[in-house]
């Protein structure tokens, strides 16, 4: 069985997509190094030749969650077509998508308490995410003077809050899960609420 794991292809990928399935199915606390080269089939001494622990594991998985999410953030955003608006409700469509395709990842990314800063790799990869819904934030808000521009960093943190809110409470099975409304429906209510307080949308007629 140990010896079976030296014949793939990829190694420390098998032992990714391995904590992986474990981390779905016990969360990201509730795996051991053994388990993890058990399912990738290898020996335990093994994963060492990859990854320095199990923390290093989870931050490769969550690195690589960070890149597929940035990838799919940006395709949501399609530069801002048909309309900044369109756009960025897009996005909040595509965190939702995010997290229910790629349970494994998105538990590494945000339930581990893995620190971005735990590599420059997972730093650089959690950057280029929350740069996509800040560009986004951006170009929404460029038709506001500027005195009354709302930092655009500060737009992408809050819609990103809400995002997660609407997934952690109702799009994964999670307490409350049975919301009177779909969480698409949520969120996209939320956005335009927030986007009207902050004067980015006209309020209603």
């Amino acid at each position: 069985m140990g010896k079976q794991g030296y014949h793939h292809g990829n190694l420390r990928q098998a032992l990714v997509e391995a904590a992986l399935k474990l981390i779905e199915a016990q969360g990201p606390q509730g795996f051991t190094l053994s388990e993890a080269a058990k399912t990738a089939g290898v020996t335990p001494a093994a994963v060492y030749r990859h990854f320095a622990g199990r923390e290093d594991l989870i931050a490769e998985c969550a690195r690589q969650g960070f890149g597929i999410f940035a990838d799919l953030m940006d395709h949501a955003w399609n530069g801002g077509q048909p309309s900044s608006l369109s756009a960025f409700e897009a996005t909040g469509r595509a965190y939702l998508a995010f997290a229910r395709r790629f349970p494994g990842h998105y538990m590494a990314m945000f339930e581990s308490g893995i620190a971005p800063e735990t590599t420059p790799e997972l730093s650089a990869a959690t950057a280029r995410a929350q740069a996509v819904l800040t560009r986004a934030a951006a170009a929404l808000s460029q038709h506001l003077p500027e005195g009354r521009r709302p930092p655009a960093s500060m737009v992408s943190a809050h819609i990103w809050s809400m995002s997660h809110g609407v997934v952690e409470l109702f799009a994964r099975g999670a307490p409350g899960a049975r919301g009177p409304f779909p969480p698409e429906d949520l969120l996209e209510t939320g956005i335009g609420i927030y986007l009207r307080g902050l004067g980015l949308l006209p309020g209603d007629a």
